[in-house]
């Protein structure tokens, strides 16, 4: 029946088998769908949930699996290629939808289908995962403890580190053309690997660098703060490769170039260790502040941010599924406020 339905697109994908396993505690009925049979048979075998062998880019298709869903949770990136498609099959067969993106371009592009999705009676809610939930919420929390607040600066950091392919395919389409954050209430452009902060999370001080976020899209219609910039941890080793990147990015553009880098990434491991997944943390510091001078701090940690993006997604799937939508496009804290993310086990937030 499709009011109990869940799709899980690209289910078979690091992200999307965590997000099926937290899926399989609930009732609901999921259909796993994806690309690549093989994969999608082997995770039958391992669920017992069914699934639809769909490409994206197959519009009748993807139009027909969609209307046995009431919500797709779509982990089929890089977004920046996929969203739409699966954002304009959403619209018509008056299917919610959400993602685990945390590119900057798919929020804008998302952004701008909220009448239709008002009209179509759906949620439309990008970056339900690591980005941008904890993010999103800290940014909300900032801005209620200094309402008069300008500026917003994020930063996080993951110990251990790790990346999932699909992270890192993201990271390569997006090599090449820069950084980008908010300034004034534009998006703006600014040169990879220049600014360096320390930073202190509470735990430990960690060298960070600026780098382009969900959030300059995202806090900025969560809060309506003009300038948003958003820092990440990064070893100096990673820094120099940025600053080197501004030099040759004619050659990163370059699809040849891109494609080679893509499956070098394939030949990798699907994403962090077992242990560090279970044991890994994330950090996050939010600082706002005003023109005159007033300034808020706010720290956040949770668990590894692939386990956080998996719960993050469930929570915010259960909360649709239930009624708990509101028709067009939302951020997670827009819909859902400040504490969202408190709701998921092993998460803390500290003002100081």
């Amino acid at each position: 029946m499709r009011e109990n339905t869940i799709i899980v697109y690209g289910s078979y994908g690091y992200t999307g088998k965590l997000i099926v396993n937290e899926l399989r505690q609930k009732k609901y009925d999921v259909i796993l769908a994806g690309r690549n049979h093989e994969a999608l048979q082997k995770q039958f075998n391992e669920t017992g949930y069914p699934f639809e062998v769909v490409d994206i880019s197959d519009s009748a298709a993807l139009k027909k699996l969609l209307l046995q869903a009431k919500l797709v949770i779509h982990c089929g990136g890089p977004f920046r290629f996929t969203a739409k498609q699966m954002a304009d099959a959403c619209l018509e067969t008056k299917t919610h939808y959400t993602d685990i993106t945390g590119e900057w371009q798919v929020f804008e592009l998302l952004a701008g289908y909220d009448e239709a999705a008002k009209k179509a009676g759906v949620q439309l809610m990008p970056g339900t995962g690591f980005d941008v939930v904890p993010s999103d919420c800290l940014a909300v929390h900032l801005k209620q403890r200094l309402p008069s607040a300008t500026h917003l600066q994020l930063a996080f950091a993951m110990v251990p580190g790790g990346m999932s392919r699909g992270t890192k395919k993201s990271m390569t389409e997006s090599l090449g053309y820069g950084g980008v954050m908010r300034k004034n209430n534009e998006l703006v452009p600014f040169t990879l690997g220049k600014d360096v902060l320390d930073l202190d999370f509470g735990k430990f001080t960690a060298k960070t660098t600026r780098i382009q976020w969900g959030d300059i899209s995202t806090a900025w219609r969560s809060t309506g703060i003009p300038t948003i910039e958003v820092f990440a941890n990064a070893s100096e080793g990673s820094i120099r490769s940025l600053k080197i990147s501004n030099y040759v990015s004619w050659l990163l553009r370059r699809r040849s170039v891109k494609n080679f880098l893509l499956k070098q990434i394939d030949k990798g491991k699907a994403g962090p260790s077992e242990h560090d997944l279970n044991n890994g943390k994330c950090y996050l510091r939010g600082t706002v502040w005003d023109a005159e001078g007033n300034i808020r701090t706010s720290l956040f940690n949770g668990p590894n941010a692939y386990l956080l993006t998996a719960k993050a997604a469930t929570l915010i799937a259960v909360k649709i599924m239930t009624g708990n939508f509101t028709s067009g496009y939302q951020t997670p804290a827009m819909k859902y406020g400040a504490d969202l993310v408190l709701e998921i086990p092993g998460t803390e937030r500290k003002d100081l």
